[in-house]
């Protein structure tokens, strides 16, 4: 099976997009991350949920996670507030996940292999063999997907 049998439709972001707005999309639809793509549809960067988070609570309770019980559901509710005067870019800025992406060629255990290495919950599938990362976004290979075609049923 190759990739572009197992790629789907994914939403994506621009770099110019709100940080809140992009929580949202990811929140709603249950995606676990976001890919960032330019003006012409390439692959720019995956955000995992997981960094996603990681901008939202504070760096003294993801040093000592003791203290979120001091966190009641209104302060909570608030810590989504900062994402509001932030943009995708802002988020790519603090950090960045090396780019996982194949070919819409790429074998299964390519896809698991490039996925395994970035430690991304998300593959981006492009049209060019030659410079995949260069490429036009396809589709999106999911974990799920990729672990659903490869255990045994």
């Amino acid at each position: 099976m190759r990739a572009r049998e197992l790629a789907a439709e994914y939403p994506t972001v621009t770099p110019s997009d709100s940080a809140l707005d992009a929580a949202r999309l990811l929140a709603a639809q249950g995606l676990p991350g976001l890919v960032v793509v330019d003006g012409e549809g390439r692959a720019v960067a995956v955000i995992p949920g997981s960094r996603l988070l990681r901008q939202i609570v504070p760096a003294h309770v993801r040093e000592d996670p003791t203290l979120a019980r001091v966190y009641d559901e209104r302060h909570a509710d608030r810590l989504c507030a900062g994402l509001a005067d932030r943009t995708v870019a802002d988020l790519l800025a603090d950090e960045r996940t090396p780019l996982p992406v194949v070919d819409h060629n790429a074998t299964v255990m390519e896809i698991a292999s490039v996925m395994a290495g970035a430690r991304s919950p998300v593959v981006a599938v492009t049209d060019d063999e030659r410079h995949p990362k260069e490429g036009v976004v396809l589709g999106v290979v999911t974990a799920a997907r990729l672990l659903e075609r490869l255990l045994p049923t």
